[in-house]
């Protein structure tokens, strides 16, 4: 497995990964009419330019199965998807490591992300911190309860 900088061409794979991961995850956490709202429709013009300008993709066995992207300006990460296939053999782990280390060549303090509730305590794992619970708008119109988390940054020396 390794990790890239996805291009527009990932796009496609990217948006069915992400409506793979929130199908196999999410169920139970959201009643099933908001996860039908949140993984419908096709993907968007924006969603590629998305892909393109901040996306990361993580390939094994020849193919794309996990994203994740951060912003380096805001510290903001997000798309943190997983293919349901690969999950539980550390891709997600690996995705997050990249982020942060991106967040650190930046020179950010902290980084941040909302969280479902499934994934809070893979976030919590791997240093994030946020117990309370907020309101995630989707640009599809579906309201899903997150946990709003911030890790910060250990300094570098040397």
């Amino acid at each position: 497995m390794h990790i890239r900088k996805a291009t527009v061409d990932d796009a496609p794979a990217c948006f069915a990964i992400r409506r793979d991961a929130i199908r196999a995850q999410c169920g139970g956490h959201y009643p099933d009419a908001d996860l039908d709202i949140w993984t419908s429709g096709v993907m968007s013009a924006t969603f590629a330019q998305r892909v393109a300008d901040y996306f990361y993709v993580a390939v094994a066995d020849g193919h794309l199965v996990g994203t994740a992207m951060i912003d380096l300006v805001t510290g903001k990460i997000d798309a943190v998807f997983v293919l349901s296939g690969y999950m539980g053999r550390g891709i997600g782990r690996a995705l997050m490591a990249q982020m942060e280390s991106l967040a650190q060549d930046a020179g950010l303090d902290s980084i941040q992300l909302e969280s479902t509730l499934n994934a809070a305590p893979f976030y919590r794992a791997l240093g994030f911190q946020g117990d309370t619970l907020s309101t995630y708008q989707s640009s599809l119109g579906v309201s899903l309860t997150c946990v709003p988390m911030v890790k910060h940054m250990a300094e570098r020396t040397g």
